[in-house]
Order: structure tokens, then sequence, then C-alpha cells
């Protein structure tokens, strides 16, 4: 017998449930929080995604390749994050990027988020980083490339 979480790793699209609290959220994201599956959450909404695949990372580690090349250049001071947990109970959201990167120092949350999407549905990302705060947020998708510049 095949269990759901099984199924989640042949499916391309994102599973959303919607209408629920942040502390219902809480109580699933214990529950299902595994190696091979990554949980996102946004005003109600539940996104349970497999972890992503060989073509994702393979442009997700350009892209910070790139970053890191362009940031040494510039003589900029950073520190790279990674894919941190990013969260916010007032602001309904909890979101993980690809990359992240700290621009200064004593910093809780990144400056940069990169998020490369392959494929289709889910949360909406941007608004998701702009609910934490994140003053630079670029996401690179197979059907469009966004960028937000939160702040001065």
């Amino acid at each position: 017998m095949t269990t759901t979480l099984e199924k989640l790793e042949q499916l391309d699209e994102p599973i959303l449930i919607d209408e629920l609290s942040w502390r219902e959220f809480k109580v699933v994201e214990q529950i299902l929080s595994r190696p091979g599956v990554r949980l996102s959450f946004l005003d109600g909404i539940l996104e349970i995604r497999r972890m992503p695949g060989e073509k994702h990372e393979t442009i997700k580690e350009r892209i910070g390749s790139l970053l890191d090349l362009y940031l040494l250049l510039r003589g900029i001071d950073y520190q790279p994050t990674g894919s941190m947990t990013l969260e916010s109970p007032l602001g309904l959201v909890k979101r993980e990027a690809d990359k992240s990167y700290k621009l200064a120092a004593n910093r809780e949350f990144p400056d940069l988020a990169v998020e490369v999407v392959v494929t289709n549905g889910g949360i909406n990302k941007l608004e998701a980083y702009k609910r934490l705060q994140i003053p630079e947020s670029l996401v690179l998708g197979k059907w469009r490339t966004s960028y937000v510049f939160v702040g001065g």
C-alpha cells in the first residue's frame, strides 16, 4: 500500500490545505516534519511540497555561485544563510528560501532571499517574503522572474 507521503514524491504540484489557524499549522507541521517534505504557510494556507529535484538544485547552486561572485567582487561583507527557515506568527507566514544572504552583521533575518520555481502552484512566495520583511527577494521561474525591493 502506498502512503500519502510516498504519493507526494510522485507529484510535481504542491498539496494545498486552506483555512488553518497558525496554531493548527504548527500542530500539522510537527506531524509532517520529516526528510523529503517542505512545508510553507501563508494566510491560513498550508503548502506541502516534496523536496526539490536535480534540475531545481542545479539552478539554485548556479544562481548562488553568481551571487557569491558578485558580492565578493563588490567587496560586500556578507553571510550566506542557505535555506534557513523563516517564520512570523504575527504575519501568518513560514517559508524556507532556496538561498538567502545577510548583507550586514547582527541581522535576525536575511536581507536577500532567492527562490527557484520549477513547478506551478503554491502560496504567493513574494508576498511571504514581504510579510517576513526580507528587504530583497528574487523569484526565478520557468514562466517569469520577479524581484521585489522593500524599503530603503
